[in-house]
């Protein structure tokens, strides 16, 4: 069964990676294969923690897009990107560096999908305005908001995944991962220019245009924009706070999305307009799909390999751990990735219990877990959807277009991330 697991995903990917085929079409496919072959079982796709759809994942997408929607209806996205480029002096490269900083930001406390959602339709107008081509700023975004989510506990699923298998707390991040994670969003700064040489002309006839217009204007519905922003700001508190809640991030966003539905009057086809719903399909169908390497164990199989060739050096074993999640989690989702390595991070570390810091393994799994979904256009949840997001704007981004810049930017967070760790606890320690 694990032959054929891999036989599918690997055609699956290479379809999807080719680009002349729907992505969301051959996912699907893809998880259909599984299913009546049968690799994989109805129980272990719709109920199953470890090997089904993640449910979470699919609701907080459809609640924070319907959330979107209604926004939308305001005018604030208009009024944020007029806002944006006129404090950018209309340069496209600053407000580049100022998006990047704000996504990366917004990531350290929200989901990554959410704050690209936010940002994306802001991002959408500006590069309107100034009639110029919003893929390289989509894709800046994507890459930002998987580096930013990196920084603390709440920032992305994986984080959450493996301090709950290692008892790992908020201020366990703020203090061995927000370090490394400014630093590489300050180098992913400065990389920029050279990651997109060619997308920063404008003309300076669009630039005056910007700068004459009046953002206030842009506001279409007072009203909505204040019923909006309280419950924005209840889901966002719902997500800092969703551990002593006991309520997943998930219902907070469909519970908002709801309320928002109930007070605004709009019409279904209004808050609906903006659901992706060939993202919702294409992340099922990868779910199930990355589902069947769990349940046959190929994954496991690959981690162990990996992780027993290191003979209890601790050193090796960090930096093969780094290696292999950064390579693994670009590949396949990151958070099953990281619900299978956990245990066996934790199985390694009685071995390594004389190290002055037994930790760094951990540390190890969170940096490449979630700096290696930048690797490929599918590696991380935020990827897909701002290729959907781009899709939908007329402005296409191809796997291979976003895989090219997101090796370049995964070389330079691997680098950085070795470089520190070996530094701080091999070095330093």
């Amino acid at each position: 069964m694990g032959v054929i697991a891999v036989t599918v995903f690997v055609v699956a990917y290479v379809l999807i990676a080719s680009d002349r085929f729907n992505k969301t079409v051959v996912a699907l496919a893809g998880a259909g294969i599984m299913v009546i072959l049968p690799v994989i079982n109805s129980e272990d796709v719709f109920y199953s923690h470890d090997t089904g759809i993640d449910w979470d994942v699919i609701f907080l997408l459809l609640g924070m897009m319907i959330i979107v929607s209604v926004l939308r209806q305001t005018g604030v996205f208009e009024y944020t990107a007029i806002w944006a480029a006129k404090r950018a002096r209309g340069s496209p490269l600053r407000i580049m560096i100022l998006l990047v900083l704000v996504t990366a930001f917004a990531s350290a406390l929200l989901d990554n999908v959410t704050t690209v959602l936010l940002i994306a339709p802001v991002t959408l107008l500006v590069c309107d305005r100034l009639a110029i081509g919003p893929a390289p700023f989509l894709m800046a975004e994507a890459f930002a908001s998987n580096i930013g989510g990196t920084a603390t506990l709440i920032g992305d699923p994986p984080n959450i995944v493996i301090a709950s298998r290692a008892g790992l707390s908020f201020n366990d991040f703020l203090i061995h991962i927000t370090p490394i994670a400014l630093i590489i969003v300050g180098a992913f700064v400065v990389l920029l220019p050279r990651l997109f040489p060619g997308a920063f002309d404008v003309d300076p006839e669009r630039v005056a245009d910007v700068m004459s217009l009046e953002e206030r204007e842009a506001i279409r519905d007072p009203r909505l924009l204040i019923k909006c922003g309280v419950v924005l700001v209840a889901v966002l508190a719902g997500f800092i706070a969703h551990g002593p809640l006991h309520m997943e991030p998930s219902i907070v966003a469909l519970l908002g999305a709801g309320i928002l539905i109930l007070i605004s009057g709009l019409e279904h086809s209004d808050y609906l307009s903006g659901v992706e719903w060939d993202t919702l399909l294409f992340f099922t169908g990868l779910f199930i799909m990355v589902g069947t390497l769990v349940k046959t164990g190929v994954v496991n199989l690959l981690a162990r390999l990996a992780t027993s060739a290191t003979g209890g050096h601790v050193l090796l074993t960090t930096m093969l751990i780094l290696a292999v999640s950064f390579a693994l989690s670009g590949v396949i989702n990151n958070v099953p990735y990281a619900a299978t390595m956990a245990p066996i991070v934790g199985q390694l570390l009685p071995s390594m219990a004389g190290h002055l810091h037994s930790q760094v393994l951990w540390w190890a799994l969170v940096l490449g877990t979630d700096l290696g979904g930048n690797l490929t256009a599918v590696g991380a949840s935020a990827n897909v959807v701002v290729l959907g997001v781009a899709r939908r704007a007329d402005s296409p981004i191809s796997f291979w277009e976003f895989t090219r810049k997101g090796i370049v930017v995964t070389v330079v967070s691997a680098a950085l991330s070795a470089l520190y760790i070996w530094l701080r606890y091999f070095v330093l320690a």
